[in-house]
């Protein structure tokens, strides 16, 4: 959640570090800091945006070769300058940035306070450098064996950053849980939370394991060790990131930009995958266990947010194709109510970031249990990428927007050529309907390019509604986990509450809310339970609801019924939930800008969760 961004080399520092943290701006924060090397060692702190900071340094002299810099999304101690990071050491000698949570600090803290320490912030963050000093000067060690010694006392998830006044050309890092990246270039070397702030500068970069920790220094020494000191070895990877992938070319915002990229990011997921010519789908990373698949007792989904809802469309895309059962779960909640796992489960663990940190306990529970983990994420290096068996990439390219869009699509892509190779494989899949999802898939990109052309509709939609309290969203068999993906991004954007529901368990409940006051999103498109959707609509129509309807193109029936229509391609039923997402997608996006909301940065959340 947090923004990392650290600099060793020849340039001037402070360009680097507040370029860099404006690009982890995406990430959430409410508050920033930075700390820079020339001789003394200055730090800089700001509640607020990375602007505030801007003001508070201007006018100093601030040159420097040696500094790192933070974005902080508040966990011990409210939003303020003091708690802001960087933290100095009890000397001031020592600066420290951090991502992740120490669980034992209170611990750790009065042990230190004992021994003398005295503290200025209530962050967990503090206690961590006060502890690797006083390590470094009772034991008479150098700062890379304390900060090795430290973390062997340290529970919980870190990553981190430490700069010391008394060696100008040394940064060290380590992590155990929070992503961090090292990007090396000419005598000099980058940090960060990821690579979009490193892109700019090389395309050669090291993405560290858990529990290693790296001694950087000028003119370039890089090692690597695990905290129990075993020495490792660089594996140096190729960045295949683009820099014109993380700027907004031309729109107002991220996330309207990575609405419409999506044409390209489906077609980008599939490429290499389906091939229309032989008929086959075939994804390389999970070749190797195409028959534990096909062997499986059942399936469980583990995922998120957006990614649980793309999770949901899968179990139903599984089921129907490949008559294995699934579940689908919280990762939050899997990972701490002692769930039955059997080692012929495969577990399919889905997140955008591959960070997730829920999502990272989960796969670790499961793979105690002898589970198979594939991992369906989007950022290569990535920790989940890392922590399964096999698994593949969406291909999406990066997604700075906070509220998922292009990821949610790619993943639901994904997931039905996994279930369609499957299928293929165990023969439970008559062949006509194979071919007909073949083409099916084929033709996504071209329809929803043609679902974007209602953006101008739907922005005259948005204007009635900018000043709604609530919103209901309905949807039936694979249009229920729309439904409830379409009302997270509304909530999570503009701020208005809004639920999804099946269509038809309004009845048990939710239709005591229909009045009209009340708008209601429908997803009425002609494959499925169209006949029982109708149905719905009426219910929601004789009690003056206002119905804002998703229906197929050329539809007569909900056209007449419906207040307003939005009309997508004719696309098949196990596919609709990617093609119908854009409309909802859109209204959200369109209705948070009206209401002067920031739609890239929704107050209060981040685009990595890689805390609890």
């Amino acid at each position: 959640m947090c923004g990392i961004v650290g600099y060793l080399g020849n340039r001037e520092a402070l360009p680097i570090l507040i370029k860099g943290l404006k690009r982890l701006e995406y990430r959430g924060y409410d508050s920033a800091g930075i700390a820079l090397l020339n001789h003394n060692l200055q730090v800089f702190k700001s509640h607020g945006k990375v602007a505030d900071l801007e003001n508070l340094i201007q006018g100093q002299n601030l040159t420097g070769s040696t500094g790192i810099a933070h974005t902080r999304w508040a966990t011990h101690g409210e939003p303020n300058q003091v708690n802001a990071h960087p933290h100095h050491s009890q000397t001031k000698d020592l600066a420290i940035i951090h991502n992740g949570i120490i669980e034992n600090y209170s611990s750790l803290k009065e042990e230190l306070i004992n021994r003398g320490h005295q503290f200025t912030s209530e962050t967990d963050t503090e206690v961590l450098i006060h502890l690797i000093e006083d390590i470094q000067l009772n034991e008479e060690v150098d700062l890379l064996e304390a900060v090795r010694i430290s973390l062997n006392y340290v529970v919980g998830a870190y990553a981190i950053v430490i700069i010391d006044k008394n060696q100008p050309d040394t940064l060290i890092a380590a992590k155990k849980g929070s992503p961090l990246v090292i990007g090396i270039g000419e005598d000099e070397f980058f940090i960060a939370s990821d690579a979009t702030p490193i892109v700019e500068y090389t395309k050669k970069v090291v993405y560290l394991d858990d529990e290693e920790v790296a001694f950087l220094q000028i003119p370039g020494e890089l090692k690597i060790k695990t905290i129990r000191n075993k020495e490792k070895y660089p594996y140096i990877q190729q960045l295949e990131m683009q820099l014109s992938a993380i700027e907004k070319g031309g729109f107002p915002h991220f996330m309207l930009k990575e609405i419409y990229e999506q044409p390209r990011s489906i077609k980008d997921s599939m490429r290499g995958r389906l091939n229309m010519e032989k008929g086959i789908v075939t994804l390389g990373g999970i070749i190797d266990y195409e028959q534990k698949f096909i062997n499986a007792r059942r399936i469980l989904i583990i995922a998120c947010g957006t990614s649980w809802h793309a999770g949901l469309v899968g179990e139903y895309l599984w089921e129907e194709l490949t008559r294995i059962p699934v579940e689908v779960e919280y990762a939050s909640e899997f990972r701490y109510r002692n769930p039955v796992i059997y080692e012929d489960d495969i577990v399919i663990a889905i997140s955008q970031s591959g960070e997730t940190a829920d999502t990272l306990a989960a796969i670790e529970l499961a793979k105690s249990k002898g589970a198979t983990i594939i991992g369906i994420c989007n950022v290569v290096g990535s920790s989940i990428a890392r922590a399964t068996h096999a698994g593949s990439y969406t291909h999406a390219g990066p997604e700075i927007g906070v509220a998922s869009t292009k990821a949610f699509t790619a993943q639901v892509t994904i997931l039905a050529m996994m279930a369609l190779e499957i299928a293929r494989k165990k023969g439970s899949i008559p062949k006509n309907r194979y071919y007909q999802l073949l083409a099916e898939l084929d033709s996504l990109p071209e329809k929803v390019q043609k679902a974007l052309d209602v953006n101008d509709q739907i922005l005259e939609i948005s204007k009635v509604f900018k000043f709604a309290n609530n919103f209901l969203y309905l949807g039936r068999g694979y249009n229920f986990p729309l439904a409830l993906e379409g009302a997270l991004k509304l909530k999570e954007i503009s701020y208005i509450h809004a639920e999804g529901y099946p269509a038809a368990e309004m009845k048990h409940g939710p239709i005591a809310l229909i009045d009209a006051h009340m708008p209601v999103v429908v997803i009425a498109t002609k494959k499925g339970a169209y006949d029982k959707v109708i149905s719905n609509i009426q219910e929601v129509k004789a009690r003056k609801g206002v119905i804002i309807a998703i229906v197929t193109k050329g539809d007569m029936v909900v056209s007449k019924m419906a207040d307003y229509v939005i009309e997508i391609p004719d696309t098949d039923e196990a596919l609709v939930p990617i093609v119908a997402s854009i409309p909802l997608q859109l209204l959200s996006y369109h209705i948070a800008v009206l209401r002067g909301c920031n739609v890239d940065q929704p107050r209060n959340l981040a685009k990595s969760v890689t805390v609890e």
